[in-house]
């Protein structure tokens, strides 16, 4: 059975985002929206200023679509697979990170 549109699974998509994701300022602006989040994320939990969390998505979308509008030049996969496209930010991060993907 097919879910998120035709792909079976998220191993299926994760190619097809990296496809989305080619430019390198656009993976770099993900990059950076991730780890905002993420110090954001953190620093609201441990502050007890949780109204920061609401801020999370413009962070992290903010960022993103920025890259896809401006420099990709693709309309964001989160509009048509927004699970798999959450999921494929975090593992593009990761990739990022241990240096398995250039930016």
């Amino acid at each position: 059975m097919n879910d998120q549109n035709g792909f079976r699974n998220f191993s299926e998509f994760y190619p097809y985002y990296l496809e989305e994701h080619s430019d390198v300022t656009c993976r770099r602006l993900h990059f950076a929206g991730s780890l905002l989040v993420l110090i954001v994320a953190v620093w609201a939990i441990t502050s007890g200023k949780l109204l920061w969390l609401l801020a999370l998505p413009v962070i992290g979308y903010g960022f993103a679509w920025v890259g896809h509008f401006k420099f990709e030049k693709n309309r964001p996969a989160t509009f048509k697979y927004p699970l798999y496209s959450l999921m494929g930010d975090w593992v593009m991060f990761r990739d990022m990170l241990i240096g398995r993907i250039r930016f």
